[in-house]
């Protein structure tokens, strides 16, 4: 476990395996992918960024396309390449914004493209991109559709739905010893995905019994009435199956109405931007997310992201869009 400012992270243990194993197999075979691009010689290596940038989650698109600049900074001059050139596309986090956003990239001649963020938007922005056979990789999405068509050009870095549910069943049972759970998702493709995996898991070993599910709008600010029926029912914990914006406040309002019970959420709210606005009533609540390995090359790329972005904290998100884009090209 890894503390995020005030709130408890939980790391993701992927079942029956190591991440980090997978996540070498997979830059190796994106290595040998993507390289078969750069045998052109191009002049101009175009990466394109897939990612919301205008929108309530803009704050997470932009640190995709920031961290995938930084790492340009970070990495210099590529051989072969007299130039790197950033190619950004505004998905919106919308899939028809996003399928026309991928078209202007693929059209602007890019060599890959890191994106999108929200799985709702990558799911229909694959097919223009593997249609036009370039590289994909996603540093944010985690439906399992994604990665179960065979899309050969499409890659992700974080662990899938199932797995991150799994993990949260298991810290639920384990180091909660949870009784009772309550669900909150906003029906999007990610976060639906999330509590249908969750429910799947937890009616498994039927340790966590879950005694209600309820659902917002994205872009909602009042979850009043949710929560106060969520109050009633007085469960052991409530699940948010939210982005960070609308988590931020839901963790402020459930504080205001004196809720009793735990908090527990995901890698859409684990942003600096979820402390920022929460504030105080952040402390407390629990989220699961692949943490990112410690090593020396992380710690410059977070040094030169402060830095270049004049940043407090940086977003996940601009790490794992960054690192994997450069370094496996």
């Amino acid at each position: 476990m890894g503390i995020f400012g005030k709130v408890l992270v939980v790391d993701i243990i992927k079942k029956g395996g190591s991440i980090m194993k997978n996540v070498g197999i997979f830059v190796l075979c994106l290595t040998l992918i993507v390289g078969f691009y750069g045998m052109a010689m191009a002049k101009t290596l175009k990466i394109g960024t897939l990612s919301p940038l205008t929108g309530p989650y803009a704050q997470d698109g932009t640190d995709i396309l920031q961290g995938v600049k930084t790492a340009v900074a970070v990495y210099g001059n590529l051989k072969g390449y007299d130039k790197v050139e950033v190619v950004p596309g505004d998905s919106a986090c919308d899939g028809g914004k996003a399928t026309m956003a991928a078209n202007k990239l693929i059209n602007s001649g890019v060599n890959v493209v890191i994106g999108a963020y929200c799985s709702s938007a990558t799911e229909p922005a694959q097919i223009p991109i593997m249609d036009a056979g370039i590289v994909q990789i996603t540093p944010a999405s985690t439906n399992e559709r994604l990665t179960a068509k065979g899309y050969k050009y499409f890659f992700r870095m974080p662990p899938r739905d199932d797995v991150q549910a799994w993990s949260t069943v298991q810290f639920l049972e384990n180091k909660m010893k949870a009784k009772t759970l309550a669900l909150i998702d906003d029906k999007q493709t990610y976060t639906a995905g999330l509590t249908h995996n969750i429910t799947k898991f937890a009616k498994e070993k039927n340790k966590v019994k879950i005694v209600a599910h309820e659902y917002i709008t994205p872009g909602d600010s009042d979850f009043t009435a949710v929560l106060t029926k969520l109050k009633r029912i007085n469960p052991d914990v409530i699940y948010m199956g939210v982005y960070q914006p609308e988590g931020s406040k839901m963790i402020q309002q459930a504080r205001k109405l004196g809720m009793k019970s735990a908090f527990v959420s995901e890698d859409a709210v684990y942003h600096p931007k979820f402390l920022e606005v929460a504030g105080p009533a952040a402390e407390g609540v629990y989220l699961t997310f692949a943490q990112a390995p410690d090593t020396p090359e992380r710690s410059q790329f977070i040094k030169t992201y402060k830095e270049m972005w004049k940043a407090k904290a940086v977003g996940s998100y601009a790490y794992y869009a960054g690192i994997i884009g450069i370094v496996s090209i």
